[in-house]
């Protein structure tokens, strides 16, 4: 009977990461380039206004920015292309681990365990902070310019897991906000939810814990039992 059981038990089949606030400390980043120049375009933007966006696909913060900006002093692409390239200036430069997560990502690749990158920034930003990271730590990179629905719709975290061939139940999310926790949890995955800037409610199948530190392969596979 205690084998039969076991058996039902479904294994950890992959661990699928945000990046910003999860992966890096990045988010002061955003909040820095953010602070600095739309106040310079006669927006005013508060350190607030940076954390209500926290998780935020990069489409819908563009416009939440342009309605703050008085009208005919940029556009939308323009804007995005300011940001985005301070942004990924910044990244390029430095980026901070946020304290356990190479450490885990490296476990869990050192046990064969499929890990994918799914994030609400675009792949420009993605290859700009994997440059710090040690050669090919992802078997599959969602990006948000590569997805038509970005988070907290579940299709950034179902596309990963499509790529990987895994059944995302089987899978454990890795998020630090209240939209990536809620793809996460609409894709039927099990999210660990590491809040940094915000407070992320719990739920069911959901892990809410102050760092990745204590974190394993294993202690994330007794997740799933």
């Amino acid at each position: 009977m205690y084998d039969e059981e076991e058996q039902r038990v479904p294994a950890l089949q992959a661990v699928l990461w945000d990046m910003d606030g999860t992966l890096v400390d990045s988010e002061k980043v955003w909040a820095e380039v953010q602070l600095e120049l739309l106040p310079s375009l006669g927006a005013t933007w508060t350190l607030e206004d940076c954390v209500s966006l926290v998780g935020s696909d990069l489409r819908d913060a563009v416009e939440v920015w342009m309605s703050r900006i008085p009208a005919g002093v940029i556009t939308g692409d323009q804007l995005a292309e300011r940001i985005f390239g301070e942004v990924i200036e910044a990244l390029r430069r430095d980026v901070t681990f946020q304290p356990g997560a190479l450490e885990l990502l490296q476990a869990l690749r050192k046990e064969d365990v499929p890990c994918a990158l799914v994030s609400a920034s675009y792949r420009s930003m993605i290859d700009a902070v994997l440059t710090h990271v040690p050669a090919d730590p992802f078997d599959v990179i969602v990006a948000g310019d590569e997805v038509t629905l970005g988070k907290p719709h579940p299709q950034p975290y179902l596309t990963a897991a499509a790529k990987l061939g895994v059944d995302p139940v089987s899978c454990v999310v890795i998020e630090d906000s209240v939209t990536g926790a809620t793809a996460g949890t609409a894709a039927g995955a099990y999210v660990v939810a590491v809040p940094h800037w915000v407070t992320i409610p719990e739920a069911p199948r959901r892990l809410i814990v102050e760092s990745l530190e204590p974190l394993s392969p294993e202690s994330l596979r007794a997740l799933l039992r």
